[in-house]
């Protein structure tokens, strides 16, 4: 009789332990769903809180960022944006009944302020678009003329007579100097796109993000704003020095004004680490102005091109020299034949070569020395300093194709240098393999003296670079810091060495014949009087050979004992009619040295030798043009 009785309180109990383990379930999934939330909200608030924006109704507006900087070594600022601001007018504000009374001084306070603007250009406004609370009267007006303006908003005078006008700020790009480095530095599109230079190669770097201001209605239907403020981007440091690119650009300019050439090119590095100093190309063009031809073209002749013709001849204007272009060394390549002679053991360092002006070669075909007559007997620093091809041409029968081929990628010939400048070409199909080495002995013997294969100034500058710093090849750069936008370093680029090429035992030895070059051969003109000066000069025969076309240059490194300075100037189709000497580069490297090296505080040297002078004599021209070798091919 007592079971009844006992059955619903056990149902009861069981229905209070169910509820309160729902209670809990509820609670715990309650504190779970409070946990994502903080969870959302700290790691994706941002990202949230723009999609709800998004889905009200607001007037938004972007606040731009600031693109960064680019700055020299010295911290002279060769790139930056300037802030300017668009007039706006509100026609809906000015047209409402409030401030109808005020059209006639605000327009009055806006033309005095804006002479660019006019009566009749706001009243059309007003009247065409009433309800628009966007009309753009004026773009691109600077700070200074903004605030003045906002100063009368302020005024008790004046700030009730103006109504329905505001500013939307943006930036645009400036260049301190328009001229200056200009193909190293390019330019920017508006968007703040890269187009060419540094301006491309560090675009993301340099762009920030736009930050953006949200006005709504709440559901009170009163006024909300919010602001996520812009990212502004980051700034590099670069280890181009404004003084020694003025001394560069003023001596290639002053050369192109007396004699001038289809294209001449310098460039500056540290070989101690690959931080390119000074980059120049000739001709070059105004950065705030890239489309302008004038300075390089006629009018008339401007007015006959196409508009295909304009664009491919822009395009050429906007070539940077020493990254982009492709040509034949010279014999500028012959102390890297000596290197890997003395490398391999090919070479001991005592041998001597018998020059009788030529080499003769399989189909009747003789490579001459331009002296015909002969150098005669000639160690390897005689070769060098008189630039002789017969007796470097021994050299790489000695040396071999396997060697030599090796050797010449080694040093990085063919291969891309990771310059970080945008447009470095592909040479690998620019040389020969070792099959065509081996295959024909011409091809060997040819390129012993820097003709039959292509390179770039800065493929072979990093290379010379190693002859003289002990073997290390760096990867060439101009860049060498990032700061963000308060200026402080976020990365500091270490130079890198992507291999060695040769010992310091080598090294050693082609110190001392560099040396001899400018001592008492071929590149004397090239030195400085108190400066220990090392290089080599280039005369190298552009195809079709026999059109009297030659590309002539000079490599050189100071002081040639332990070298902290690397100048390399070319000089491509001089203006002459006897274009085949290496003196016209020559005289550009002196001029450059004889100002950058005592800005550089390098170390002076007694020296008994005179200093040579920017005339050269027509009797230093010649005797130049007889030692300096290289290639003449004749089928007979």
């Amino acid at each position: 009789m007592q079971r009844p009785e006992k059955e619903p309180k056990r149902m009861l109990k069981r229905m209070q332990r169910d509820l309160i383990l729902v209670f809990a379930g509820i609670c715990i999934l309650f504190l779970a769903l409070i946990g994502r939330l903080m969870y959302i909200e700290h790691t994706s608030g941002d990202k949230y809180k723009k999609i709800v924006l998004s889905q009200q109704q607001y007037n938004s507006t972007v606040i731009p960022y600031k693109r960064g900087d680019i700055i020299d070594a010295k911290g002279t600022v060769l790139a930056t944006s300037i802030d300017v601001y668009n007039v706006v007018l509100d026609c809906r504000v000015l047209n409402s009944d409030l401030n109808k009374k005020k059209v006639d001084t605000t327009i009055a306070h806006l033309t005095e302020c804006f002479p660019e603007i006019t009566a009749e250009q706001v009243r059309e406004a007003l009247v065409n678009n009433p309800k628009s609370q966007y009309t753009v009267l004026l773009k691109r007006t600077s700070y200074e003329n903004m605030r003045a303006f906002e100063k009368l908003t302020e005024e008790k005078d004046t700030k009730k007579e103006i109504a329905g006008i505001w500013f939307e700020k943006e930036y645009i790009r400036q260049y301190p100097y328009p001229t200056m480095a200009s193909a190293l530095i390019g330019f920017t599109a508006d968007g703040n796109e890269g187009v060419t230079g540094l301006e491309n190669q560090y675009n993301s770097t340099l762009n920030g993000v736009d930050g953006r201001s949200f006005g709504y209605q709440n559901e009170e239907n009163a006024l909300e704003s919010t602001v996520v403020e812009p990212e502004n981007g980051r700034s590099i440091v670069l280890a181009i020095d404004t003084n020694i690119q003025t001394v560069v650009e003023s001596e290639i300019a002053k050369w192109n004004k007396k004699t001038g050439s289809k294209n001449t090119a310098v460039l500056v590095m540290d070989p101690r680490n690959g931080q390119i100093l000074a980059m120049a190309t000739y001709p070059t063009f105004d950065i705030t102005n890239p489309r302008d031809l004038s300075g390089v073209y006629s009018k008339k002749k401007i007015k006959k091109m196409t508009d295909e013709q304009q664009l491919d001849a822009l395009n050429n204007l906007w070539q940077n020299f020493p990254v982009t272009h492709t040509y034949e060394p010279g014999s500028t390549f012959k102390p890297f034949t000596v290197a890997c002679g003395l490398e391999t053991g090919a070479l001991k360092g005592n041998e001597t070569f018998e020059c009788n002006g030529y080499e003769k070669f399989p189909g009747n075909v003789t490579v001459r020395c331009v002296n015909r007559s002969g150098h005669g007997t000639e160690t390897i620093a005689d070769a060098l300093a008189d630039s002789c091809n017969d007796a470097l041409m021994q050299m790489s029968y000695r040396i071999g194709a396997d060697d030599f081929a090796y050797y010449q990628r080694l040093f990085g010939f063919g291969q891309r240098t990771g310059v970080d400048v945008p447009g470095e070409p592909r040479t690998d199909s620019l040389i020969y393999d070792r099959d065509a080495l081996e295959e024909r002995k011409i091809n060997l013997a040819t390129n012993s003296f820097g003709q039959n294969f292509n390179t770039t100034m800065v493929q072979l500058a990093s290379a010379f670079a190693s002859l003289v710093n002990g073997g290390d090849l760096y990867e060439p750069h101009v860049v060498t810091k990032v700061l963000d936008a308060s200026g402080s370093v976020v990365e500091n680029i270490e130079p890198v060495v992507l291999k060695k090429t040769i010992s310091m035992e080598t090294c050693k030895k082609m110190r001392k014949y560099l040396k001899g070059v400018v001592d008492g051969g071929t590149g004397s003109t090239a030195g400085v009087e108190g400066y220990s000066v090392g290089g080599k000069t280039g005369t190298a025969q552009k195809l079709p050979r026999g059109n009297g076309n030659y590309l002539v240059s000079f490599m050189g490194v100071v002081p040639v004992e332990d070298p902290e300075l690397l100048i390399y100037t070319i000089v491509d189709e001089p203006d002459v009619k006897d274009q085949a000497h290496s003196i016209y580069a020559q005289e550009i490297t002196h001029n450059i040295l004889k100002q950058i090296l005592p800005y550089r505080n390098v170390a002076r040297v007694k020296s008994k030798k005179k200093d040579k002078t920017e005339t050269v004599t027509e009797s230093e021209t010649k005797s130049e043009a007889e030692t300096e070798g290289e290639t003449e091919t004749e089928n007979n």
